[in-house]
Order: structure tokens, then sequence, then C-alpha cells
């Protein structure tokens, strides 16, 4: 299905699961950090290609059977997609630095270096890819990530500035999760009708939280009082 047509360039804890069920819900495939975890999806392509974004990548291998993009992996070589895609359409999901790094530290924070015991081999890959390539290594050392929230957040702050420098105006839009995301304000750039049903609104903090604890009961069994 590939190219891709859609570049989501928003941080995770930016809508991106929201946006994922959104581009959806208007006819596209999209890849997501959720995808690296139904199957196989050659999380050491991403891996190298952060490593080595001077080595050519086959980016419509890497992304077959999607034609949008959004969260990491997305988010952390999108600098190449943008080559590598000149056509395809930019959506920028942000919020304050504050809610996000907050966000971060109750969901990723918490569960970034679990796997379960009985978990296939791809996603202790995928972990080890995240870890790597998700804010430039952030996942290497969560503690400091936890200390230090000015640097990360001004990282974060940088994300977005390059991308709103870097990407053609016509190409980009940008929509802020502190002032609404509605089908409004992404129907007309994408050139699609207005959904019938509500902009969806998915992976909050409380849900996540609850997905990751189930995960964990699967397991290792319930966790005893």
């Amino acid at each position: 299905m590939a190219p891709l047509e859609i570049i989501g360039a928003g941080q995770p804890r930016c809508g991106t699961d929201s946006l994922r069920e959104a581009l959806n819900l208007l006819g596209y495939n999209t890849h997501h950090m959720r995808s690296m975890f139904e199957c196989d999806r050659h999380p050491e392509a991403f891996e190298e290609a952060y490593l080595n974004p001077e080595k050519e990548t086959d980016w419509n291998w890497v992304y077959d059977g999607f034609n949008a993009g959004v969260d990491c992996p997305t988010v952390s070589v999108i600098d190449q997609l943008l080559k590598y895609y000149p056509n395809a359409k930019v959506i920028l999901t942000k919020r304050d630095a504050d809610s996000w790094h907050k966000s971060v530290l109750n969901t990723i924070y918490k569960f970034h270096d679990w796997v379960p015991e009985n978990a296939p081999d791809y996603m202790v890959r995928n972990r080890k890819m995240a870890k790597t390539i998700f804010m430039d290594g952030a996942f290497q050392d969560m503690q400091k990530f936890k200390d230090e929230p000015e640097f990360y957040k001004a990282r974060y702050e940088e994300h977005n500035k390059w991308v709103m420098e870097n990407v053609p105006k016509e190409r980009l839009l940008v929509l802020d999760l502190n002032e609404g995301i509605t089908w409004e304000k992404i129907c007309p750039f994408l050139d699609k009708p207005i959904p019938s049903q509500p902009y969806p609104h998915a992976n909050s903090t409380k849900e996540i939280t609850e997905h990751f604890v189930k995960m964990q009961e699967q397991s290792t069994g319930p966790k005893k009082e």
C-alpha cells in the first residue's frame, strides 16, 4: 500500500493514537507503534535507518501495507521520510511541553522496560529499537528523563520547531491538543468529507495504564495485595 501519503510528525503522547484512528476512519491504513506489536514489522530497519541515516532505506518495504504513519518509530526518522516521500502531507500534533512530559511519565515511563514473559522475539526487539530511537535515546536512561524534565521538554519543543521550519507550509497541518482537534481541522487539509461519527479520543493515560496492567496480569497473573 505504500508509499506514505500522510506522515505524523507528533511525538508519542500527543494524540497520535487518536490520529491513527481518525486516519483509519478516513480510509487510510495507519502505521503506529501499536502496529509494531501486532507482528514482526522489522524493528531493526527503523533502528538501522536512525543510526545510519546516510544509508539508503527502502521505506516502501518497511511500510508495506500502510499509506500513513504516525507516532514512534515514524517520528524518529521523519527527516528521512520527508525526503523519500516529497508529496506526503504532514500532520504535527502537539501539546504544551509540561503536559507532554507529565503524560510520558504517567504512561511510557512506567512500562517502557516491561515485556511479557512469554513475549515473542520481535517484541523484545521492538523494545530495543524504541529505547534507541525515541527522543534520541531518552529511554536509555529513563531516570534522567524523570529527573531532568527541562532538558527533555526543550528537546520536545526543538522537535516541533524543526518540523514547522522544515516542512513546506502547504504540506503541513499543525494541530494543538490544548485547542482541541476536530474533523473540521483535518478533513479540508486531506480533501476528505467530514465523517458522521465524532473525532476519536484514544489512549488516554487511564486507558494505557489499564491496558498495560491487563497485559501484565495475563502474563504473570493478577497482582497480589
